[in-house]
C-alpha cells in the first residue's frame, strides 16, 4: 500500500542557493565593515611605552659627541732653507719656550754671509775716507770764512781812515771817492764769498747725512744677514708638546716650509660637530655642560666655523670654570648645549612614532585605557628628551610613543 508523503516545503529545491547567498551577503558586510569601519589591532600594553602629556619645564638644547682637543696648535716652519744635521727634541717631548727642537746648516748662507761682511768691510773703508775728505772740506771752508771776515774788517777799518783824513784835509775828495769804489767792490766780492760758503756748508752737512745714512744702512743690512744664522736652530716658540715632527736627519728643508706641531697644553677645548639644521642659532657665546661621573662641567661655545661640509658645520667650546680631572687628549664626551631658558610647556618624552608621523599625529588613550585612537597633533620645539605640544594634547591625556612599525594603518588599537 503506498504511503502519502507531504508535500516539501517550496524553498527546499533552493535551499543550497539560499544558503550560499545568506553566506555571500554576511561575507560583503564583513568586507565592507573592514574597509569602512575603524579597523582594529590587538596590543598588549606591557610590550609598547606609553606615557602622559604633563605641564613641565623644557629646555630647548642639543645633544652632541666632542672631542677634547688642545686649546692650541702652533705649526713649526723652517725660516731658512738648510739641511738637518740634528734633531734634539723628539716628537711627543714636553717642551718649553726657546728649547732647541733641530738645527739646520747651509753652507750656502754661509758663504754669503762672508761675502756681505767683506763688502760691508770695503763700504766702511770707502765711508771713511768720505767723511775725512768732508772734515778736510770743512776746515777749508772755515779758514775761507775767517778770511773773508778779515779782509771785509781791514776794508771797514781803511775806509775809516780815509774818511778821517778827507776831513782833516790830508786826503781830497777824488782819493776818498778811489777809496769808497774800492771798498763797495771788496765788500759785495766778500757778500758773494760768504754766500758761497754758505751753500758750500749746507751741501757739505747733507753729504754727511748721507753718509751716515748708507753707514748705517749697511750695517742693517749686515746684521740682518748674520742673524740669519740663528734661524738655521728652530726654536719653540710656546711651551706645550711636540705632537709632530716630519723630518730625519739629511733632509733639505725648504724656507717658509712645516715641519711640525706644538699643543698647547695649558688648556683644553672640546671639537664638535652639528648638524646644519641648527646653523643660524648656534652662536659664540651660548652655555653648555657635560656630565661626567655624576659631574656637570660648564663650557661656552667660543668658536664657529659656518662652513658646511657633509650636512655639519664645526664649533669648539671652552671650560668656565672647572674641567675633569681626568681630561685627556681625544677623549669623547656628550655636550649638551643649550638654544634657550627652561620655559613651561606642556611636554611628552621622546620616542619611536615620530619617525613613523613625522609628529604629525599619535595614538591617545581613551578615557579607560582600553583602546587608543589617532589623534592629530602639533610639535613645537624639541631636545634629546623631550617634545613640546603646540596642540592635540591636554595635560594628563596618555599617548603611546613606541611600535608604529607594527601599527600600520590601523585607525583605533584594543589594549589589553
Amino acid at each position: 500500500m503506498d504511503i502519502l508523503l507531504p508535500p516539501k516545503p517550496w524553498y527546499s529545491k533552493y535551499r543550497y542557493y539560499i544558503i550560499f547567498g545568506v553566506s555571500f551577503l554576511a561575507f560583503s558586510i564583513y568586507i565592507i565593515t573592514l574597509a569602512f569601519g575603524p579597523r582594529q589591532l590587538k596590543i598588549n600594553a606591557e610590550d609598547y611605552k606609553i606615557a602622559e602629556a604633563t605641564e613641565a619645564p623644557f629646555l630647548e638644547y642639543i645633544d652632541v659627541e666632542g672631542v677634547v682637543q688642545p686649546i692650541q696648535t702652533i705649526r713649526l716652519n723652517a725660516l731658512e732653507s738648510g739641511f738637518v744635521e740634528r734633531i734634539v727634541s723628539e716628537e711627543g717631548a714636553m717642551i718649553h719656550a726657546g728649547d732647541t727642537i733641530l738645527i739646520l746648516t747651509n753652507p750656502d748662507l754661509l758663504r754669503a754671509i762672508d761675502d756681505e761682511q767683506a763688502e760691508w768691510q770695503n763700504s766702511q773703508r770707502n765711508y771713511r775716507e768720505q767723511e775725512i775728505e768732508m772734515e778736510q772740506r770743512s776746515l777749508t771752508l772755515r779758514q775761507q770764512a775767517l778770511d773773508a771776515e778779515h779782509q771785509m774788517s781791514s776794508l771797514d777799518k781803511s775806509l775809516k781812515q780815509s774818511r778821517e783824513e778827507y776831513r782833516m784835509g790830508i786826503k781830497s775828495k777824488a782819493e776818498l771817492d778811489v777809496v769808497e769804489e774800492n771798498y763797495n767792490y771788496q765788500h759785495k766780492k766778500a757778500q758773494l764769498q760768504m754766500q758761497g760758503l754758505r751753500h758750500d756748508s749746507v751741501a757739505t752737512i747733507l753729504k754727511r747725512e748721507m753718509v751716515r745714512a748708507n753707514r748705517e744702512a749697511s750695517s742693517r743690512k749686515l746684521s740682518r744677514s748674520t742673524s740669519r744664522t740663528s734661524n738655521l736652530i728652530v726654536r719653540a716658540t710656546v711651551s706645550g708638546q711636540l705632537s709632530f715632527l716630519n723630518v730625519t736627519i739629511g733632509q733639505q728643508v725648504p724656507a717658509g716650509s712645516s715641519i711640525g706641531e706644538i699643543k698647547v697644553l695649558t688648556e683644553y677645548k672640546v671639537h664638535t660637530s652639528i648638524s646644519e639644521y641648527y646653523i643660524d642659532r648656534i652662536t659664540t657665546g651660548l652655555p653648555a655642560n657635560i656630565q661626567y661621573q655624576g659631574k656637570k662641567y660648564s663650557l661656552r661655545i667660543s668658536k664657529v666655523v659656518p662652513e658646511v661640509k657633509d650636512r655639519n658645520f664645526a664649533c669648539d667650546l671652552v671650560f668656565t670654570a672647572d674641567k675633569p680631572s681626568n681630561i685627556r687628549l681625544g677623549k669623547n664626551y656628550r655636550v649638551q648645549i643649550e638654544l634657550g631658558k627652561p620655559e613651561q610647556s606642556l611636554t611628552i618624552p621622546r620616542g619611536d612614532f615620530y619617525q613613523s608621523t613625522s609628529g604629525k599625529w599619535i595614538y591617545k588613550l581613551s578615557a579607560d585605557g582600553s583602546t587608543a585612537r589617532k589623534v592629530d597633533i602639533e610639535i613645537g620645539r624639541q631636545n634629546p628628551l623631550q617634545y613640546e605640544i603646540i596642540s592635540g594634547l591636554t595635560p594628563g591625556d596618555k599617548v603611546i610613543l613606541s611600535g608604529y612599525e607594527r601599527f600600520g594603518e590601523v585607525e583605533e588599537l584594543v589594549i589589553k
